[in-house]
């Protein structure tokens, strides 16, 4: 076996469930594929959208942030388990895991605590609009400042952009 064949052993894949996710997810598994690697898919529950709801009093009651915590992981669970069912997936070794935190320093952190060969990972996610983005920096940005190893981002493909964009 040519020693590029064992270039990408394991590979991360941050999911957030957005569009753009589930195109760094396909691609992942391309990745994965050729070159024999395991997959770890990963969610992050963003802990500091959980406390923005609840300053703005989008939670009913403060005691409400256990349970739409316990909301938010099993959804988490639920769509993970969808993309790990899918056909792209089928004959790739893959393992899962859903922390809470911020997600740019949970991706970092896993990707160096777990010998993470290379990050494959959407652009953008589900809060590209948001003001964070603008005065911060994507979550993409920051993961490939801090990942410690390759990082590989993936635009939202052309067909399914456009399509966006005529609606």
């Amino acid at each position: 076996m040519p020693q590029e064949a064992n270039l990408f052993k394991t590979i991360l894949v941050p999911v957030d469930f957005s569009p753009c996710s589930d195109e760094a997810f396909q691609v992942a598994c391309q990745v994965a594929r050729l070159y024999g690697a395991t997959l770890l898919v990963l969610h992050v529950i963003d802990t500091s959208a959980l406390a923005a709801f609840n300053r703005l009093g989008l939670l009913a009651v403060p005691s409400d942030a256990a349970p739409q915590r316990r909301r938010l992981r099993h959804h988490a669970r639920l769509n993970v388990r969808q993309l790990l069912e899918s056909t792209v997936a089928m004959d790739i070794k893959i393992a899962r895991v859903i922390v809470e935190g911020a997600p740019f320093i949970e991706i970092a952190k896993v990707a160096r605590t777990r010998n993470i060969d290379l990050v494959v990972m959407g652009s953008y996610g589900g809060r590209s609009g948001s003001v964070d983005k603008i005065f911060f920096g994507s979550t993409a940005e920051k993961v490939v400042r801090t990942a410690g190893c390759p990082v590989l981002t993936v635009p939202l493909a052309a067909s399914v952009s456009q399509h966006k964009s005529t609606r």
